[in-house]
């Protein structure tokens, strides 16, 4: 088969022919039509997510099985799937209790594909067969691949936040970087939740993206005190819900004094600084701080009902053949991208 590899850290990709997988017991072989070109795997061809090379990359995939191993009973050839994106066991008590994120055999779910093992940006892409998802019915993923395969990342992640957070109709949700690939999405998911949406970003050229995407409000950080900023925008009272998809001390903090009574603060962004808060603000006013780490099998499930249902729908504004792969992440690494990338793979 074709596939794009990479060599190592900061590498060009590479089309290279590589052998075919074949599916073991318990595993199951698909063909990809699209995968999406999101910042984590950015991160990794850019060298800032350490893996071992060389690397096949990519897991926001919609394909079609082609084979099954021995054992295999829930897929079947020809089932239009996606992928999960953390290896999980299956068996643990954290995955038992549908909460794969927290598998206690795969390092806390931090084995991903196209990271611990190869991934989309392949013709086939070989799994263990419980990592795939199929997808429900309804959904016409040979006229939307790029779209569908985003949305176990791109919409699902922000859908688990609404959960985690505990968002209620009519309260007020911050997102810092709002006008990244996640954080868009966040902001579609918050309004979708009948809630008042502000928008925080330091890149001014994408709040009218931002306000397409929900946002009732913005507030560019790099011109004042982001904090400051959103209690004159609810009057004093402080935001219900901040959502940083940043989670640097610098937006941590000033999520953290932006937040009113009862409020609850999630972090999930890449940075994962350490920060201060007031242990007199979170005791006096009842505060949470909240730590959210990609979604569970169900979240995604019911993520994709909501798009079979029309209720939501990801934001793809790149998409390209796979053999323009260097340019999208070329786009992605500066910033340029609205919503999400993807490749159409073949």
């Amino acid at each position: 088969m074709k596939a794009l590899v990479l060599k190592g850290p900061n590498a060009p990709f590479e089309m290279r022919q590589v052998p075919d997988p074949v599916a073991g017991p318990g595993e199951a072989v698909a063909h990809v039509l699209a995968c999406g070109s999101g910042l984590t795997i950015q991160h990794v061809k850019a060298g800032r997510l350490p893996v071992q090379f060389p690397r096949i990359i990519g897991h926001e995939i919609t394909a079609e099985i082609v084979e099954v191993g021995v054992g295999v009973s829930s897929l079947a050839v020809g089932d239009a799937v996606t992928a999960y994106a953390y290896l999980n066991c299956g068996h643990c008590r954290w995955c038992l209790s549908m909460l794969e994120p927290l598998c206690e055999n795969t390092g806390g779910g931090t084995g991903m594909v196209g990271m611990s093992c190869d991934g989309g940006y392949a013709e086939y892409i070989k799994l263990p067969a419980h990592v795939f998802i199929k997808l429900p019915e309804g959904l016409d993923y040979k006229a939307h691949p790029a779209e569908i395969g985003v949305v176990t990342d791109a919409l699902a992640t922000p859908y688990k936040v609404l959960r985690r957070a505990q968002v209620k109709a009519g309260e007020t949700v911050a997102v810092f970087g709002a006008g990244g690939g996640v954080g868009i999405h966040q902001l579609m998911l918050a309004k979708w939740a009948r809630a008042k949406v502000i928008a925080v970003d330091v890149a001014a050229d994408k709040f009218d993206a931002c306000r397409k995407a929900g946002a009732d409000e913005v507030v560019d950080a790099s011109t004042c005190d982001a904090a400051e900023a959103l209690l004159d925008l609810t009057g004093g009272r402080g935001v219900d819900v901040a959502i940083d998809y940043v989670s640097v001390t610098s937006t941590l903090e000033a999520a953290a004094k932006a937040l009113g009574r009862r409020g609850r603060l999630v972090t999930l962004g890449g940075a994962g600084k350490s920060f201060q808060v007031s242990a007199f603000d979170m005791l006096y006013k009842e505060q949470a701080l909240l730590g959210s780490r990609y979604v569970t099998r169900v979240e995604v499930l019911e993520t994709f009902d909501l798009v079979a249902r029309g209720e939501i729908w990801p934001l793809v504004s790149d998409i390209r053949p796979w053999t323009e792969a260097e340019a999208v992440h070329a786009r992605v690494e500066r910033g340029e991208v609205i919503g999400r990338a993807a490749l159409l793979i073949g």
